[in-house]
Formats: C-alpha cells, sequence, structure tokens
C-alpha cells in the first residue's frame, strides 16, 4: 500500500472509474465534489470534501489531506492550484498537482491549446482569434466557409460550438457563444474520427524527447452523435499499419508538449489524404478509453495512477489483448429507458458499467458496456442488438425540445412571441434548450392581433404541464404581462426584443413596470441566453440531472473569470 493519500477533483464518472483502479491497490483517495457524486459512493475511506472543484477554498481544503492532486476534470481553478503548489513548497510540503496546473491552464483555453500545439510543429486545424461581427466576417474570408465557431473555455461534448454554415449564421451564433471569448477554426473534412490515449510519466515538456516519456494506447475508432461519443472501435477500423503508429506518435508528440504526469486523450481527425489532425486534448481520463478496463492488459486508470505515483509502467500496459468495441449508455426520453440497455448487454455477456447517476435525463451519460471478442467483425455482430436500442432510446430523446405542440412528451417551456419577426431573436434560447435537453414548445400568440388565442394559451399552460412560459416582443410588448394575467400561476421570463424604431428600452421598461400580484421576470433587451438560463434554473429546482448541467455552466463561467482575473493581475505586476 502507498502511504500518499491522491485528492481528486471531482467525482463524476471519471472519477469513480479511477477510485475503483485505486480501490484495486489499496491507494487512499479523497475526492472534491457534491456529497453523494458517483465518485464519493464507493469511497471506503469516506475521505474528502463536499463543494465544488472550482471552489479555491474547497480545493485548499481537499489539500490538507492530500500528498498529490490529480483531475477528472479540467474545469478547475488553476489560479487556486498555482498558488497551493507555491505556499506548499515554502512551507515545507509539497502537495504535487499532476498533470500541472500550468498543462490544465493551457488546455482549458483551447484557442490557447491550439496555438501552443501549432507553436510545436504538432499539426492541427487552423484556428484564428475572434472578437466581433467583423472579425468573424473577415475569417470567413481567410478559414472559408464553412467553419466553425467555439468559445475558447467551458464547451463540452459539441455545447459552446456553433457551425457556421453562411454569412447568416454568424449573428445567431455570436448570440448563443454569449459574449465568450471565441476563436474560428477551419473546418476539418475527415473521413474518420481516431483517438489515442497517452500515458506520459515525466513532469517535463519537450517534443523533442516525446519518446523518452510518453507510452502510448493503440489508436481507436470514435464514433460520434448529437456531439457526444457514441462508439469507440479498439482497434480502429479500416487503418494501415502505418495510419495507427502515425496517429500514436503524434498523439505522444502532441502530449509532450504540456507539463505533468499522468493520462491524457488525444482526439483527433484523419483527413482524405491519411493526414491527421489533432482536435483536442483533454488532461485526463477519457471516455474514448473506457475500453481499455476490460481490453489491455493495464487500464487508462490504473496506468495513470502509476504515472503520478512514480510507479514503473510495464512494457505491455497498453496492450490491446483483444478487440472491442464501446458503447455509451444514455439516458432518454424515459428516464428509466437506460436501463432497458444495460439488462441487454448483461444478457449477451457484455461488460457492464453504471455510474450511479440517480435521476436520468436525455442524453446524459448513465453508463457505459464493452464487448470483446477473438476478432472485430465477432464484436460488432454482437454489439448490432444494442446498437438498435440505443437507437431507439436516441429515437425517444429526439421527440424532444421540438417547436410543435403536439410533441410525444410534453414540454415543460412555452416560448412565445408576438410576430414571426421576433423568431430570429430566440435561435439562442432554443439552442440552450437543446443543449440542456429540456422540451420546449414554440407558438405565435400576439396580445393585439389574436387576444383570445393568446389567453387561451395563458389559461392552459398550467393544465398542460408548462412550467415556465418566456414571452418575447418588442414595442409596447404588452404580450409578456397579459400572459401573466391569465396564466396565474406559472412564471412568465419577458424577453424584450429590439423593435425596428427604438432601442427597445420602451418594450423593456413596459415588461418591468407590472403592477403588484402580476409579475414578470424580465431580462435585458435581447438577451436570450439569459430567458433560458432563467427558465432552465426554475426547472432546475425539482430536477436533479437539470441542476447539474447548470451548475456545470455556471461553474465554468466562473472559472472563466477567475482566468481572466488572473491575466489582470499579471498585467498589472508588469
Amino acid at each position: 500500500m502507498d502511504p500518499r493519500t491522491i485528492g481528486i477533483l471531482g467525482g463524476g464518472q471519471l472519477g469513480r472509474m479511477l477510485l475503483e483502479a485505486a480501490n484495486n491497490r489499496n491507494i487512499n483517495i479523497a475526492i472534491l465534489d457534491k456529497k453523494g457524486s458517483p465518485a464519493k459512493q464507493i469511497n471506503p475511506t469516506n475521505l474528502g470534501v463536499d463543494g465544488s472543484f472550482s471552489d479555491a477554498q474547497a480545493i485548499r481544503r481537499l489539500a490538507r489531506h492530500c500528498d498529490i492532486l490529480t483531475v477528472e476534470i479540467e474545469h478547475v481553478d488553476t489560479q487556486a492550484l498555482e498558488e497551493l503548489e507555491k505556499e506548499s513548497l515554502s512551507q515545507g510540503k509539497k502537495v504535487e498537482i499532476q498533470p500541472s496546473w500550468q498543462a490544465i491552464r493551457t488546455i482549458q483555453d483551447k484557442y490557447l491549446q491550439k496555438m501552443t500545439l501549432e507553436r510545436s510543429g504538432v499539426a492541427t486545424a487552423k484556428s484564428l482569434s475572434v472578437s466581433s461581427t467583423e472579425d468573424v466576417g473577415s475569417v470567413a474570408e481567410v478559414l472559408g466557409l464553412p467553419f466553425m465557431l467555439k468559445a475558447s473555455k467551458g464547451a463540452y461534448d459539441g455545447r459552446g460550438n456553433y457551425p457556421v454554415n453562411s454569412r447568416e449564421d454568424i449573428p445567431l451564433a455570436l448570440e448563443y457563444l454569449g459574449g465568450r471569448p471565441l476563436y474560428a477554426e477551419q473546418w476539418a473534412h475527415f473521413t474518420k474520427e481516431l483517438a489515442v490515449m497517452v500515458v506520459k510519466t515525466k513532469d517535463e515538456a519537450d517534443t523533442s524527447r516525446w519518446k523518452s516519456f510518453t507510452v502510448s494506447y493503440p489508436t481507436v475508432e470514435t464514433v460520434h452523435q448529437d456531439s457526444i461519443c457514441k462508439l469507440v472501435y479498439a482497434p480502429a477500423r479500416g487503418i494501415s499499419a502505418q495510419v495507427d503508429q502515425q496517429a500514436q506518435q503524434l498523439a505522444r508528440k502532441a502530449v509532450a508538449t504540456f507539463r505533468g504526469k499522468g493520462i491524457f486523450g488525444v482526439e483527433m481527425f484523419l483527413l482524405k489524404d491519411n493526414s491527421i489532425l489533432v482536435n483536442e486534448i483533454a488532461p485526463r481520463p477519457h471516455n474514448s478509453g473506457h475500453y481499455t478496463i476490460e481490453a489491455c492488459r493495464l487500464s487508462q486508470y490504473d496506468t495513470h495512477l502509476l504515472a503520478i505515483l512514480d510507479r514503473p509502467i510495464p512494457a505491455k500496459a497498453t496492450e490491446l489483448l483483444k478487440p472491442a468495441i464501446m458503447l455509451n449508455i444514455l439516458g432518454g426520453a424515459d428516464p428509466s429507458s437506460y436501463l432497458k440497455l444495460a439488462n441487454a448487454a448483461d444478457a449477451i455477456g457484455a461488460k457492464v458499467h453504471l455510474y450511479g447517476k440517480g435521476s436520468a435525463t436525455k442524453g446524459r451519460k448513465m453508463g457505459h458496456l464493452t464487448i470483446i471478442a477473438d476478432t472485430m467483425e465477432e464484436a460488432e455482430k454482437d454489439v448490432e442488438s444494442l446498437i438498435s436500442i440505443a437507437n431507439e432510446i436516441r429515437a425517444e430523446k429526439s421527440t424532444t425540445g421540438t417547436s410543435t405542440l403536439t410533441s410525444k412528451i410534453s414540454p415543460l417551456v412555452g416560448i412565445i412571441t408576438g410576430s414571426i419577426s421576433d423568431q430570429p431573436h430566440l435561435e439562442a434560447c432554443y439552442k440552450i434548450f437543446h443543449d440542456f435537453d429540456i422540451p420546449f414548445e414554440k407558438g405565435i400568440k400576439s396580445a393585439h392581433r389574436t387576444p383570445d388565442a393568446m389567453a387561451g394559451y395563458a389559461k392552459s399552460a398550467s393544465s398542460r404541464g408548462i412550467k415556465v412560459i418566456v414571452a418575447a416582443a418588442g414595442g409596447a410588448a404588452h404580450l409578456p404581462g397579459m400572459v401573466a394575467a391569465f396564466s396565474k400561476n406559472v412564471p412568465v421570463i419577458g424577453l424584450p426584443i429590439k423593435p425596428s424604431i427604438g432601442d427597445g428600452w420602451d418594450s423593456l421598461v413596459s415588461m418591468t413596470n407590472m403592477p403588484g400580484g402580476c409579475p414578470v421576470l424580465t431580462v435585458g433587451v435581447n438577451n436570450a441566453v439569459n430567458a433560458a438560463l432563467g427558465a432552465a434554473r426554475i426547472l432546475a429546482s425539482w430536477d436533479e440531472g437539470l441542476r447539474m448541467k447548470v451548475e456545470g455552466y455556471v461553474d465554468n463561467a466562473a472559472s472563466e473569470s477567475l482566468e481572466n482575473d488572473r491575466k489582470l493581475q499579471l498585467e498589472r505586476k508588469e
């Protein structure tokens, strides 16, 4: 038993599987996350702190119990980690942070990550920083169309990305991404998405010596659906041994760019000419590496622990023993439908991992399953029926968030405007509801042109299961107030729309100046993002899965603010 205690920032499914590997070695683990998080459910020592992994004070409390800190999610407070490392050195008790806070900080900022890789000679898609509509317009000239507009920070599973297919998409993309630091990335016309898990054994950054301190797992093929990893094929299908080696070498060089020890996930694009670009790097265990638990001599979690504890990585540790296919188990429209897939996997002898997340929501990762076989053909045959079930669950999910009032899934939010001309201003609102998997309905209900229809809609909202109404209007903007008067017990969020004449101030004031007893919760002019987030917060008060998504959004914004403050302090010192 190693006498040192490892602290994990984050207690989700990755932390849970890391803890399972640690338990097999009698390694003490302390966890920072909310009470009852997946990893905390199975921690035999109960060591840890209840709180957020982006909270500086909570990180300090965790560090008091630990010799080494590591992460299962990169959205942590790196400023707190930097200060903690310096303080521990001055006090004579070194708390190691692995991988380095410097690596985590760079990787958190995806544009900075791209620039760091580019400077190190690692092939990646061409990217440009943008800050305004004019910038994005000029970027289109350089990168061509389509291109991807991305938030530099806080994006995951496709959230925080917006494809720009034409110049008309630019205002909608900027509105949806909500004023965050952005960059534009050239569209990669790939034939396959590949991934390689890399173990880094030395805390140094030197791309010229990548062979001496990096070890890679085989190249795998990843298949994404709705911007979420659905399937992983190990080894990757239909690629040559040369491409496999090329991908592993590129991944190892990319990881060698960053300081710190441990496991890194490298996502890549295989292009038509068999060249490879690095897409993104994760400084932690990764969804594309789950297959290693059953299919390799040592899993990504095993080698991560060995690396940060300075134990040797055996020569054949990352060897693939048999072909494997990993399939994510996602939540569906029915909170229990994911169990149908888990039970079917059990029935054919697949290895099932459920994460203990409790409430299932549409698209939420509830677990994964792995099939191993003597050949890839056998594994593909075995997984076929399970993919069909996964597709059925996804079909349930696809009926949510629709714009019709006849959806099979009862909508929770009603989004109405007084005019069809107001609809473009709501695209960012719709996008957030889609991202948070909140079922909603659309409608046009004018307080002036169709007052009876508007009143009937508001009166029936509660009986139809509507929990929140977002009412958008410009000009006189009576719609939110009238809906609030008729709906009686359903909260109404007023979204002022800037009209063709004026600046929207009259619309804003008309919504805020309601008489006592008829509240309208009003956001800023054209601020569809806050309207959606406000509705999400109301719904999250009784939906645990949604609450976690909303809190994750807030945590990402907090991390971004802390990082901006850090940069400002550095500027002052200079």
